[in-house]
């Protein structure tokens, strides 16, 4: 043991409040954080002699694979600094968590309780062997998050083995209560279970997940010992310092979901009034020699401080950054029936994006997963619509969206784009991917009149 300060790394590109609160537990610990990200973080290798930047003792690997398009680029990444110092969710089990299917296949050949599930690469292999998993089952993309990228489907009709470049697979529903759907979220952090919740679907969808607006109660005390146990097996199995494990109860007991590395913390804290991140911070110290006294865990975790760090670097304005899109754009939707090219319209005084009642039956978007109202022009209260899940890609960028669908047969494009996609883009009014349409048309106009 030592008794001087550790200089606990967390490496994340991102301004989450669970980067921020781990961040603030360890300096309420009296330990040094370190905000490693893109305005300060260097690997350097002079005359054989490997050095980081800033300087630290270990490393809280917080990086999101599942959020972006070119996960390779992080694990490797996260791979280098792991090779130079310990790490906390070493990439090769981060890996292996947030693909779906593989963390399946790991947990069912350490005999851990999984649904069934069938990953097939091609179209017929995938479908000749739908009918096993009944009427109604659950597809998935294996790569997602927050919800997104999961549909429960009519297996009686044809499911595609990709949506867009993302490989799906299917899987048993597992349902003891299908009037009030609901699973157990269990946050675990080395041997220890920092808390549990069981979270409720909201009205109107299945999923529970707390980013889609599902309720949760506090199940830290009350769980069944059979899904504690489960629980940690789970997270041991994948060799994660600390992740969410999600189990849901079948009639014949517990089976594991999924094993999450990168488990948010505000639906567990607003269930639990506990907050992992001084737990995560104390693994870290102590994985160096570092000491923390347990009193202090205890205090800190009754709060979740997702201020900003004093440790963060100061940003760097980077608008130029982003990537343009077009006022009206090309893009690929997918359902899970198929993907088609469309024509889309940028709209940055539309939260949600939507797509036409035809469109969205032709790619098989769907099933409807509840209603949300729209304001519309000037009518005030707005209507209700029906939304379903949808992944878009402009040029080489996938969104995974919850669109409205409405008939647009009288608009001259079947998709509008909402801030739900536009927020990571900068919009050129000017730019038309229908533009020598549009010529042709004005032309003719000009013609007839």
């Amino acid at each position: 043991m030592t008794t001087d300060p550790v200089r606990v790394g967390v490496l994340s590109l991102h301004n989450s409040k669970e980067t921020k609160a781990i961040l603030n537990a360890v300096e309420d610990l009296g330990h040094e954080p370190v905000w490693l990200r893109q305005e300060n973080a260097a690997i350097s290798v002079e005359d054989g002699e490997v050095t980081v930047e800033p300087d630290v003792d270990v490393v809280a690997n917080r990086l999101l694979l599942s959020n972006t398009e070119q996960p390779a680029e992080l694990l490797g990444l996260a791979s280098t600094f792991e090779r130079i110092l310990p790490m906390l969710n070493e990439p090769e089990s981060v890996l292996g968590a947030v693909h779906k299917f593989a963390t399946a296949a790991t947990l069912a050949d350490w005999n851990i309780r999984v649904p069934d599930a069938l990953l097939a690469l091609s179209n017929d292999r995938l479908n000749e062997d739908r009918e096993r998993f009944g009427d109604v089952g659950v597809y998935k993309t294996a790569i997602g998050t927050h919800g997104g990228g999961t549909w429960k489907v009519d297996l009686t009709e044809r499911v595609n083995p990709k949506v867009g470049n993302r490989q799906a697979f299917l899987q048993r529903l597992i349902e003891r209560d299908s009037e009030k759907h609901r699973d157990l979220r269990v946050y675990t952090v080395g041997d220890e279970i920092v808390g549990a919740m069981y979270r409720y679907a909201p009205e109107g969808d299945w999923r529970t997940n707390v980013a889609l607006g599902g309720a949760v109660e506090d199940a830290t005390d009350d769980m069944p010992e059979e899904a504690a146990e489960t629980a940690l097996y789970a997270a041991e199995v994948m060799e994660l310092d600390y992740a969410g494990v999600d189990l849901v109860e079948g009639y014949d007991g517990w089976y594991v979901l999924e094993v999450n590395p990168t488990a948010g913390f505000k639906g567990l804290f607003k269930a639990t009034g506990r907050s992992p991140a001084p737990y995560i911070a104390k693994h870290a110290i102590e994985r160096v020699g570092g000491e923390v006294d347990d009193e202090d865990v205890e205090r800190i975790a009754g709060q979740l401080d997702d201020s900003r760090p004093a440790s963060a670097p100061e940003p760097k304005a980077t608008p130029d950054e982003l990537p343009m899109i077009g006022y009206i754009e090309e893009v690929v939707v997918t359902g899970t029936s198929g993907s088609t090219q469309a024509l889309a319209k940028s709209d940055t005084g539309a939260t949600r994006t939507s797509i036409d009642t035809k469109l969205a039956a032709e790619i098989g978007a769907g099933p409807i997963k509840s209603m949300t109202r729209v304001k519309s022009g000037s009518v005030k209260s707005g209507k209700a619509r029906p939304v379903v899940d949808l992944v878009i890609g402009i040029g080489g960028n996938q969104h995974t969206v919850t669109a409205s669908v409405e008939d647009r047969s009288h608009m001259d494009y079947p998709l509008l784009l909402g801030r739900d996609i536009l927020e990571n883009y900068r919009v050129d009014v000017r730019r038309r991917a229908d533009a020598d349409a549009q010529e042709e048309k004005e032309v003719k106009r000009y013609i007839e009149e």
